[in-house]
């Protein structure tokens, strides 16, 4: 049985471009293997999302692509966002209209997000048993599940931490 964490929490001292560098590796192998095209836009999309462990919405691309190219316009982030989306590279985070980087992206998986409220980081877990009891209640109802996006609000240990240091001085002060 399948059971994993894509996509851990980063810490502070995290190096951002190492999973950067990683991530457009895989891309770029992915897309080969696929006989598809990573372009030049798609790519650095691609790079700006993994830029931030926080989900990154389609307009904030927009305004850094257009700083690097006032001729970024908005239709040409949404076809690079959908070619992502659809070999799966990225993952739309529904609550936020906002995208993450995908943690595994070499194979099909179900996806659950964990998402902290507090400084907006984002963990992807692999979990398919959780998708199937899901699937299974739907059945039992008469529905039939489409498409599944689990987001799940919370504080990260990083956050829960601060906030429980925050709590324990002010009941010491």
């Amino acid at each position: 049985m399948r059971n994993r964490v894509l996509r851990r929490f980063e810490s502070p001292a995290h190096e951002h471009g190492r999973c950067v560098q990683q991530a457009l590796a895989t891309a770029e192998a992915k897309c080969l293997a696929e006989g598809m095209r990573l372009t030049a836009i798609r790519r650095r999309v691609l790079e700006l999302i993994w830029g931030s462990h926080e989900p990154v919405k389609a307009y904030d691309l927009l305004d850094k692509l257009r700083a690097e190219d006032r001729r970024a316009a908005p239709p040409t982030v949404y076809r690079a966002l959908n070619f992502l989306l659809e070999t799966g590279l990225v993952h739309k985070i529904e609550s936020h209209n906002a995208y993450v980087g995908c943690g595994q992206p070499k194979e099909g998986h179900s996806s659950q997000f964990l998402i902290c409220k507090d400084c907006g980081s984002v963990a992807e877990l692999d979990d398919p048993q959780v998708s199937r009891l899901l699937a299974a209640k739907a059945r039992q109802l008469g529905f039939k599940v489409d498409r599944e996006c689990i987001e799940i609000a919370g504080l990260c240990s990083g956050c829960s931490g601060r906030q429980a240091r925050v709590r324990s001085r002010a009941r010491t002060d």
